[in-house]
């Protein structure tokens, strides 16, 4: 990993990624571009102020990075819609990751889809990392989860070419279903008879799971199978809670994923709930 790119609207949601960001950039001697968007659709003298101001909080932070983290950072104020800002600057640079802070959670509701972070995920070609949690030190326990699909491989090839997950505890997740146990009449099915078919879907799961790890060769990971009781974004959180996982990895298309149209349904609302910091991978061919 050579170039790590941060947006900032100078919030502190936005100086928790560049925490995360800096202790990334000092482990893999990374350089941080360091970027600003101010949204043009306003009176020339409003743009003029907040792009003034903007380079002054930016040069100041570039100076602290290489003083006192000894990193390289180069920074930018574009003139453009957050979004669009955004993805311009990656097309235009192309860094190994972008790294971006946690959505604005709503009081009476979590709103993600038509958000400047929810837009970025689902267009740019690099993975994007949402931090979510104040960063205290490196990844210890990377929780990777797949649906066993081709999107999937590549996107998880993508996460072990970066190396973030290298030499920490890696749990590779794969949350199967057992349909029959979904039916309307599945309720008069005598418990043995349920457990003896989860057992066997449990077991299917693995060795689906066991081939799936043959060909991805995703390196030193536990594979890790759980049925999906309560829905498959909710399994994620949950299993990531209960092992203590504190990074989430995750492809942004899957099974039924339209490229650069939506991001997956699953990977929508882990993104949306995680308390955890998230990173989304888009597969190579997605670029």
């Amino acid at each position: 990993m050579k170039k790590i790119m941060v947006a900032t609207d100078f919030s502190e949601r936005s100086d928790r990624a560049l925490r995360r960001a800096t202790l990334l950039a000092r482990q893999f001697g990374a350089t941080i571009a360091l970027i600003h968007v101010v949204d043009d659709d306003q009176p020339r003298r409003i743009v003029d102020a907040e792009r003034d101001e903007a380079l002054t909080l930016l040069r100041q932070t570039a100076a602290t990075l290489r003083d006192v983290d000894g990193l390289v950072c180069d920074t930018r104020v574009i003139l453009a819609t957050p979004f669009a800002g955004i993805i311009d600057a990656v097309d235009e640079e192309n860094p190994d990751l972008l790294v971006i802070g946690p959505h604005r959670r709503h009081i009476l509701k979590d709103v993600f889809i038509g958000t400047t972070a929810e837009r970025t995920i689902r267009l740019v070609g690099c993975p994007v990392l949402m931090v979510n949690a104040f960063p205290a030190g490196h990844y210890q326990h990377v929780m990777q989860t797949t649906d066993l699909s081709d999107n999937s491989r590549e996107a998880l090839q993508r996460f072990s070419a970066l190396g973030i997950g290298k030499d920490v505890r890696n749990t590779l997740l794969y949350i199967f279903d057992a349909p029959a146990l979904r039916l309307v009449m599945s309720h008069s099915m005598p418990k043995d008879d349920r457990e003896h078919h989860l057992a066997s879907e449990q077991k299917d799961a693995s060795q689906d799971l066991t081939g799936f790890l043959a060909t991805a060769k995703l390196g030193n990971v536990t594979p890790k199978v759980h049925y999906d009781a309560t829905g498959t974004p909710h399994e994620i959180l949950n299993t990531a809670a209960a092992e203590k996982a504190d990074l989430i990895v995750l492809s942004t298309h899957g099974r039924t994923g339209l490229t650069k149209l939506l991001i997956g349904s699953v990977t929508e609302k882990v993104l949306l709930s995680a308390s955890v910091d998230v990173l989304a991978i888009p597969p190579a061919h997605s670029k």
